[in-house]
């Protein structure tokens, strides 16, 4: 069966399985596998094991109607399960609310449902208000959990480690000694197991929420992600989901947009905007981040030292075993280096990425809303009807020039992108509540933090906007003349937490359940289109403020 995928990209949909590394004899070497192993013997017989079409006998196979869960169940289903994570534990006190470990990665932990309260709305939840009735929904969703990066701080720490292993007089003891046979199991950034399972998971619970809304449809649905390995992957697992792993292939087209130096693509927008990249605005977030680790982890270094001879640690190592304990538990389902560290450090772990996130992707970088503004602009356009007709952003004169690739009347919308890519469009859509105690301090964590990366964009993250139709007796705004009128409005879910829309120009008004006009939030987003200067912050030769003295807090560098 060909799959209905339109592709705009000569990139395979899957990589090379790398060819398997011999494992030396001591510490910190490098283990990987290949499926199924060079020596098996396949058989490509179809005879022996015919599909389920040429078996035949399906028993009865009558189709239900679409589901509508988030405007008929009385609440919410909400995200609760690590399964089959095994989530690392901390000391209980018995008091208060237990501490989560696993909710203290940042955006290396699985997604969970939010409060709303956490966003400012106390009184809101996910579910459609009562008397409203649900007219269109946009998806915008991260990948799920990955291998590290290349190249990046668990690699070079199993380096380390195998190093000081090769040679004389390592050992360690107490907490560390698993540390003399630990070998380093990871790949590089491709979705683990359990990343294939979220997004697959993410598309069953929108169909039970959404899936009446595929009523609506009279071509195959568009949906859209990047051509990164993991970004594609994740948009097929989500949508086999969404449509059932029988169907979903003749049942929408899978936009793939290509993710390189030369491409302007909204869903990895950095391509486009040089500034995001370099020592203007790109390193930002990690000299923050890495000023405040050697804070919070310099007692921490000190104190495993002790347990560990022929190697001395320093604060950059430490933080990689956090980051080990992080992605070892969504690749490996355990990691032994999650005991090692306390509440305390954990809350300075995840501080540190909120660090690494406000100033290089969020409202403290003067890049950040450029790169997210080319969202907007989509948006604008689905909520609109119009087509886009400047390409001035990150936005893609190809694609969304043309109506087959950038449709503007389907119910549904969705698109897979990365985690600092969500950060950077909720700063152009200037959620300022979740920025309400910016700039966030380099030296400690604030007493009343709003801006926290492990709601925002952990594994799987998900920005939901709900287009609803209320009458004026649910309104939250004068505009609905009788009883009798009903208006369209909009609102938007994070992570399954209601999203206040007060910082956004002619949504300023409070509204319990975050509603805001529909006409009134595309006024808004016009003028914020307006207010961000893409060229400008994207390529000017500009200084930003020092981070000791940075005063952004809305994503644009003050002119």
């Amino acid at each position: 069966m060909v799959p209905a995928f339109l592709l705009l990209s000569t990139l395979p949909l899957a990589l090379a399985a790398p060819a398997a590394e011999s494992a030396s004899a001591f510490a910190g070497s490098t283990l990987s596998a290949i499926y199924p192993p060079p020596s098996a013997t396949v058989t490509t017989d179809e005879l022996y094991f015919p599909d389920a079409e040429q078996v035949g006998y399906p028993g009865p196979t009558p189709t239900g109607a679409e589901a509508e869960a988030i405007a008929t169940a009385p609440v919410a289903a909400l995200n609760t399960n690590a399964y089959p994570l095994v989530a690392p534990q901390t000391p209980y006190s018995g008091t208060g609310t237990p501490f989560q470990v696993i909710r203290s990665w940042g955006n290396l932990g699985p997604w969970f449902s939010v409060d709303s309260g956490a966003f400012g709305l106390p009184t809101a939840d996910p579910q459609i208000p009562s008397g409203c009735e649900l007219e269109q929904v946009h998806l915008l969703h991260r990948h799920g959990a990955r291998y590290p990066t290349s190249g990046s701080a668990p690699g070079s720490f199993a380096a380390t480690v195998q190093e000081a292993a090769s040679g004389s007089g390592f050992s360690a003891t107490g907490p560390l000694e698993f540390l003399n046979t630990w070998t380093y199991k990871l790949g590089a950034e491709i979705l683990t197991p359990e990343g294939r399972q979220q997004p697959f998971d993410l598309g069953v619970g929108f169909r039970v929420k959404y899936g009446s809304l595929l009523n609506e449809f009279t071509e195959l649905p568009v949906f859209r992600t990047t051509s990164e390995n993991r970004m594609v992957e994740s948009a097929i697992h989500f949508a086999a989901g969404f449509f059932g792993v029988s169907d979903y292939q003749t049942s929408y087209h899978q936009e793939i947009i290509i993710e390189n130096s030369g491409f302007n693509n909204t869903l990895a927008p950095w391509n486009a905007c040089p500034n995001s990249n370099d020592a203007i605005a790109g390193d930002l977030g990690g000299y923050a981040s890495g000023n405040w680790t050697q804070i919070y982890l310099n007692a921490t270094t000190s104190r495993l030292q002790q347990y560990i001879t022929g190697l001395n640690l320093t604060a950059t190592d430490v933080y990689a075993m956090q980051e080990l304990c992080a992605y070892e538990t969504v690749a490996l389902g355990y990691s032994q280096f999650c005991g090692l560290f306390t509440e305390e450090e954990w809350r300075g772990f995840d501080y540190s990425i909120d660090l690494s996130f406000w100033y290089g992707d969020g409202p403290g970088n003067p890049a950040a809303a450029a790169q997210g503004i080319g969202y907007v602009q989509e948006l604008v356009a689905r909520l609109t009807k119009t087509p886009l007709t400047t390409f001035d952003t990150s936005t893609n004169g190809t694609l969304d020039g043309n109506n087959i690739t950038f449709p503007l009347s389907q119910p549904i919308y969705v698109d897979a992108t990365h985690d600092t890519v969500i950060a950077s469009i909720i700063t152009a859509l200037n959620f300022t509540t979740l920025a309400a105690n910016g700039p966030l301090p380099i030296d400690r964590i604030p007493a009343y933090q709003t801006y926290h990366v492990h709601d925002i964009a952990p594994f799987t993250s998900n920005l939901v906007a709900q287009v609803v139709s209320c009458p004026a007796s649910v309104s939250p705004t004068p505009e609905v003349g009788s009883a009798t009128d009903s208006a369209s409005y909009i609102r938007f879910i994070l992570n399954d937490g209601v999203v206040p829309l007060t910082g956004i120009s002619h949504c300023e008004t409070p509204d319990s359940n975050g509603l805001c006009l529909l006409d009134n939030f595309i006024q808004g987003m016009q003028e914020r289109i307006q207010e961000v200067d893409f060229v400008y912050d994207c390529y000017a030769n500009y200084t930003p403020p020092a981070l000791t003295a940075d005063t952004i807090i809305d994503g644009r560098m003050i002119q």
